[in-house]
């Protein structure tokens, strides 16, 4: 990755120095680029059926049991005798890697017995409903990354704005913005998530906008120090002393020094949002049941303590990707301080 800029080349060489944040990076994004191909990876249909000279794709088309030869116009199941027999003897199918869905059930545990223990078919094990806990884990950490990341984008720009309103404007504003601040964080969330579920079903959206109602505060104190800190410039006072509007005052002039320290600590807030939802998803007020969730299976390996294999999956898991973002956060820190010394 080469940039023009010499600032930004230079940000980019303290990132590179920190070799544990640039390989956390590397690590992170090539898990999570594996898990947005989840349905490729994971899944309980073909990824290529051939049938009599004609292919089908599964996993982006639902096709008919009669398009295999079959008798009923539902769509055809892969696993079923009858329509495996009808491919096999016209062609051939290709299978994702693991043959699991996150919400198939394994019908042919050996015994019956769930969880069961990992084996051959099942690389982790089964659920307490017999689920595939590979394929859980795969789909569980797309989802939390990918709710971490809307939130940490949504959460961060709402932050930003009212830092920045409240830092340039000041005055009866910005008091009155600090006491409302105050009044909002002291607000129970969980009490409140608790009492919203009893009426709402909760799900991705409506966990994403409560929590965002909650979530926006943590960079408002960073870009409204930085705003106050900035009105007082040269340069602004110059600005203002033209006729440059408000507007283009705070977004051209102001905020790229806001967001320096704005990105520094994104890395974290994004671990935190990750780490909400999975406590959400453990205590039972999280996503709906059934969908893949790290704390779900937190869950049920708390209930399940004969399965160890249950909890220490989305452990290690959660840890992994944890670890990677503070490391992550720790080398954005080092490359946009401007005390580091160069190597």
């Amino acid at each position: 990755m080469r940039f023009k800029h010499p600032v930004h080349q230079e940000r980019w060489s303290r990132f590179k120095a920190n070799r544990r944040g640039f390989w956390s990076l590397w690590i992170f994004l090539v898990l999570f680029t594996i898990s947005l191909f989840a349905e490729i990876i994971a899944n309980d249909e073909p990824l290529l059926v051939s049938y009599n000279n004609h292919w089908y794709f599964p996993v982006m088309t639902s096709y008919p049991e009669t398009q295999f030869g079959g008798e009923f116009q539902t769509e055809a199941d892969y696993t079923d005798p009858y329509v495996v027999k009808q491919i096999n003897a016209h062609g051939y199918m290709i299978w994702p890697l693991i043959r699991f869905h996150y919400d198939t059930i394994n019908l042919n545990i050996p015994g019956g017995a769930v969880p069961s223990a990992p084996d051959s078919v099942n690389w982790l094990g089964t659920d307490d409903k017999g689920r595939d806990v590979l394929s859980r884990v795969i789909y569980g950490f797309r989802i939390s990354v990918l709710f971490g990341f809307v939130l940490t984008m949504i959460s961060s720009a709402v932050g930003v704005f009212v830092g920045a309103t409240q830092g340039y404007y000041g005055g009866w504003l910005d008091l009155l913005g600090q006491r409302f601040i105050e009044i909002w964080s002291g607000m129970p969330t969980l009490f409140l998530l608790i009492i919203l579920s009893s009426f709402v079903e909760p799900n991705f959206w409506w966990l994403l906008g409560i929590m965002v109602l909650f979530s926006w505060m943590s960079l408002v104190g960073v870009v409204r120090a930085e705003f106050l800190r900035c009105r007082n410039f040269d340069y602004v006072k110059a600005a203002h002393a033209m006729g440059v509007s408000d507007r283009r005052i705070m977004m051209r002039h102001m905020l790229p020094n806001a967001m320096v320290a704005s990105l520094t600590m994104m890395p974290f807030i994004l671990s935190g949002s990750v780490t909400t939802l999975t406590s959400l998803d453990f205590l039972g007020f999280g996503l709906p049941v059934g969908s893949p969730s790290l704390g779900e299976l937190l869950a049920q390996g708390k209930s399940n303590l004969q399965a160890p294999w249950l909890g220490l999956s989305a452990f290690v898991v959660l840890s992994l990707m944890l670890t990677l973002l503070v490391f992550i956060g720790e080398a954005v820190r080092d490359a946009f301080d401007p005390h580091q010394n160069r190597r």
